[in-house]
């Protein structure tokens, strides 16, 4: 059986840190708490520390994870990083979740790019970008972005007036996704339309009803799909502007989808027609 790794001695709040006559040893200033954010579930740690591992602050866990987590905390014990082994009460307290799947990170949020900073980067030929106007829905933004890593969605849009940004619900909806997919501020929306198409990018909005059948639709090898809050659609005007208007056919038997399966058939019907590259 592998060996776990260091651990201090039974009662110390802080494994692997230790400091003269057995202290803790004297921190940097801590950033603003803003700056952080506290995930939780084992997808959503793992994926920080697979892509960005020098944003953890702080890990958190149960008995039961050290063995799959040895990886992580031996990381943490090299970069004087603190964990701490917690019962399931004390993590769910901290996670404000029955969800925690034994473990809860403190990190840094990754800032979303700019548009025309992320625009320089978008390879030639076929690309997918999502862009939610009013989506305010934590869960539906989590299983939005895990949609959009599946389906190799280049970026998620969000306009600047929109508060929406990961948090650790959404985040653990995503089981690892929100590491995986860029998140685009838009500035302003003419401007951002203008810079869309002249990239490429046709846009479409999707619409309850009214619009071409997304099934019979040819669509653009470079999209960006214009998605509305859950229950007062898109704005107007925003809809107004774009290049499509589509619609995904269904029975009748309930007005619509909800945003994130929305986004899901959406995806697949562009993957489907529109190989990426």
């Amino acid at each position: 059986m592998a060996s776990g790794p260091p651990r201090r001695p039974s009662g110390s709040p802080w494994a692997g840190r230790t400091g003269a006559a057995g202290q803790p040893p004297t921190r940097s200033p801590r950033p603003d708490r803003r700056a952080e954010l506290r995930l939780y579930g084992v997808n959503a740690v793992q994926a920080v520390f697979a892509r960005r591992p020098q944003a953890i602050r702080k890990l958190y866990l149960v008995q039961a994870r050290i063995p799959q987590l040895q990886p992580l905390l031996k990381w943490c014990v090299d970069n004087r990083i603190g964990y701490r082994v917690v019962d399931e009460g004390e993590l769910e307290r901290l996670a404000g979740s029955a969800h925690h799947e034994g473990v809860v990170a403190d990190v840094l949020r990754a800032e979303p790019t700019a548009l025309q900073d992320w625009l320089r980067g978008v390879p030639a030929g076929g690309a997918c970008a999502l862009w939610l106007d009013g989506v305010g829905n934590p869960h539906n933004l989590g299983a939005i972005l895990r949609s959009a890593a599946h389906f190799g969605v280049v970026a998620v849009l969000l306009p600047q007036r929109s508060g929406l940004a990961v948090s650790g619900a959404a985040a653990r909806v995503a089981e690892g996704a929100a590491e995986a997919v860029p998140l685009v501020r838009i500035a302003d929306d003419a401007a951002a339309l203008a810079a869309l198409r002249r990239a490429g990018f046709a846009l479409a909005a999707t619409v309850v009803r009214g619009g071409e059948d997304l099934f019979a639709v040819q669509l653009p090898r470079r999209l960006v799909y214009v998605l509305g809050a859950e229950g007062g659609g898109m704005d107007d005007a925003l809809a107004a502007a774009c290049d499509l208007r589509l619609s995904i056919p269904g029975t009748g038997a309930v007005e619509s989808l909800n945003v994130a399966a929305a986004a899901a058939v959406l995806l697949a019907a562009w993957r489907m027609r529109v190989p990426a590259g």
